[in-house]
């Protein structure tokens, strides 16, 4: 027998379903309740756990998919340290709604969301969870916020789901982002903001799986309107159309028929006004009848770029290997970093060790993805392990897997363990400098061995893998305090390369202006926040640096960042605002300045009240444009 507040939930799913027609749902919430009655034939009474997928049967899901979590997590690692402290998890599922990675928030929530199997395996379809986020989402192909008691299943009314699905390169359904949240002191516009952080999140991934598809044509980036996804059309050197994204398909009318049959570019654009050849700088776009779409880029591809003037030759057999372009680009003009870079090509494909050392946010992950990329290993796999992590318990099971049966509780199929993952491929420590005693003398017989010992199992395996570590500390230091071990550090130390952090760097310039068209490429930096950017110390280096860029791009006006858009105060000024609340203060700005004037509009674009909005401006102090 139902309790009274499933049947209470029960009952009220029943009428709304029964009268959607006479529902006012902007959500769609109504529509996916009575789908669930209807065609799922759904209990919203019914308690119970979503159905978890076994390691095999988890494996498979993760195979067809295994490019995209590759191109995927630099940004949902983002997006986590972005949202955790509020108490989101972030997580990316594939088509039938699986969830494949998981990163559980700070504190008890993570406790909460583990008990209810919000994690890794767990699949929360709508055809049998009912209406939720990731089933929803997936179902209409939308983006979908279900907040507590909207979800079908009562059992669910405690969560707050907000989730956008992810398309391809080519407009297909991918998968989806989900970002949940079960306090209940937030209400529905609290989460609608953190919801536009993570549809941001989500169309810059996008853009980045269709560069990666599309990386050896050229690219063009129109203006996108509203949350329909990045805007982009590839070509080939004869200006025919390779691909498009889904936006860009809808914008112009574009079919599979049509871009097979190599649509000619100058169809859709105005070629001569927009396509200065080996530009990547921001400029008007036009269509073919001469109407103006707005700040757009024309982005070359690798092999048609020139070679930048000033820098030193690195030795012309190996500049001319595109594999090393990343490498290059990442080491910019700053002559300390470029010898580093040189010595790294030189042993690209040797086996040798590398260190990283360099401060937090310096790009040490970037760095050593490039260095893979760059090697004969590009074509297995690049695995990450964050030493600091990893909790010493769980050390033997997740660094070495077990055979089936190993210990009480173990997995039926047995566990690959992540240095096997590896073999074939590279291994990445990642903030070496933290890594528990008991890891440094497990990982020190891998590496003089090469070979792995499974728990429970007969024989040890044998593993083929590059290793790159990184860490901020000074790890000579530390085996003089006795925190590292002496032999374990010569084992990892073959070549050593410093990345300097931001302030230190002599191509200051060249990395910031490089680093804005990346990350803001429809806006231009006016001086004054050129000046402001340059002085600033960056204690965050790297990450901080894109972080500030990405921002300052959505709260640009007319495609200029003036010093307003940079969330640089002066120390004199309030202290720099947490992630979150700085993410929430960049929605509104931006958009207060798409409705000037108009805080109706503003508030409905939020989704939230004119009151609500006018407090937020007051605590955020912000100055809305057009009063």
């Amino acid at each position: 027998m139902a309790n009274p507040v499933a049947r209470n939930h029960a009952e009220r799913v029943f009428s709304v379903a029964r009268n959607v027609a006479a529902v006012i749902d902007d959500s769609g919430i109504a529509s996916s309740w009575r789908r669930c009655l209807v065609d799922h034939k759904l209990d919203p009474a019914r308690r119970g756990p979503p159905r978890t997928l076994s390691q095999s049967e988890l494996r498979e899901h993760v195979a067809p998919v295994d490019r995209l979590i590759h191109l995927a997590m630099p940004e949902l690692e983002e997006l986590y340290r972005v949202l955790r402290s509020a108490g989101y998890c972030v997580n990316l599922a594939d088509t039938n709604a699986a969830i494949l990675v998981s990163r559980l928030p700070d504190g008890e929530a993570a406790a909460i969301l583990r008990r209810w199997k919000v994690h890794t395996g767990s699949v929360f379809s709508e055809t049998v969870e009912g209406t939720n986020g990731l089933g929803t989402a997936l179902a209409e192909q939308r983006p979908v916020l279900v907040h507590r008691d909207e979800h079908f299943r009562e059992q669910w009314s405690q969560f707050t789901c907000a989730v956008a699905p992810l398309f391809d390169h080519a407009g297909q359904l991918t998968g989806a982002v989900n970002i949940t949240s079960c306090r209940g002191d937030l209400d529905r516009g609290a989460h609608q903001l953190a919801f536009a952080v993570m549809a941001q999140s989500v169309r810059r991934l996008e853009e980045t799986i269709f560069r990666s598809h599309f990386r050896d044509g050229w690219i063009a980036r129109l203006p996108a309107e509203g949350g329909g996804g990045p805007v982009l059309i590839a070509f080939d050197d004869d200006r025919r159309v390779l691909g498009a994204s889904r936006a860009a398909r809808h914008a112009f009318g574009l079919s599979d028929t049509m871009i097979a049959a190599g649509t000619p570019l100058s169809q859709l654009l105005e070629l001569d006004a927009a396509v200065p050849w080996r530009s990547d700088e921001p400029q008007v776009l036009h269509d073919r009848a001469g109407r103006r779409l707005g700040h757009g880029q024309i982005s070359s591809p690798p092999r048609a770029r020139p070679p930048t003037a000033g820098r030193p030759s690195v030795g012309t057999a190996q500049v001319g290997d595109q594999r090393f372009a990343a490498l290059l680009q990442l080491a910019g003009g700053d002559p300390a970093l470029r010898r580093g870079v040189k010595r790294l090509m030189m042993v690209a494909d040797e086996d040798i060790p590398v260190l990283l050392q360099g401060e937090t946010g310096s790009g040490k992950d970037v760095f050593a993805r490039a260095i893979h990329a760059a090697s004969g290993r590009a074509q297995g796999r690049y695995v990450a392990l964050n030493c600091a992590a990893l909790p010493e318990s769980l050390i033997d099971a997740e660094l070495f897997g077990y055979e089936a049966g190993a210990f009480t509780g173990a997995r039926r199929d047995g566990c690959k363990g992540l240095v096997a993952q590896a073999d074939g491929g590279t291994l990445f420590l990642d903030e070496v400098g933290d890594m528990p005693l008991a890891l440094q003398t497990r990982l020190l017989r891998v590496l003089e061995n090469r070979e792995v010992w499974p728990l429970g199992a007969a024989k040890p395996v044998r593993v083929d893998i590059r290793l790159i570590s990184a860490t901020h500390r000074d790890l000579e230091l530390m085996i003089a305090d006795g925190g590292f071990r002496a032999d374990l550090y010569y084992r990892l130390r073959g070549l050593r390369v410093e990345l300097p952090a931001l302030r230190m760097r002599t191509d200051k310039v060249e990395v910031i202006a490089r680093i804005a068209a990346e990350e803001a490429p429809c806006a231009r930096l006016s001086s004054g926040a050129r000046e402001l950017l340059l002085a600033h110390p960056f204690p965050g280096n790297m990450r901080q640096l894109r972080h500030v860029l990405r921002l300052a791009g959505c709260t640009a006006e007319n495609g200029l960042i003036v010093e307003a858009d940079l969330d640089l105060p002066p120390s004199a000024r309030r202290a720099p605002l947490p992630d979150l609340e700085a993410a929430e203060r960049n929605v509104i700005v931006a958009t207060l300045r798409v409705h000037p004037g108009r805080m109706e509009d503003a508030a409905r674009a939020l989704n939230i009240s004119r009151a609500t909005l006018y407090r937020k401006i007051k605590a955020l102090k912000i100055s809305p444009p057009g009063e």
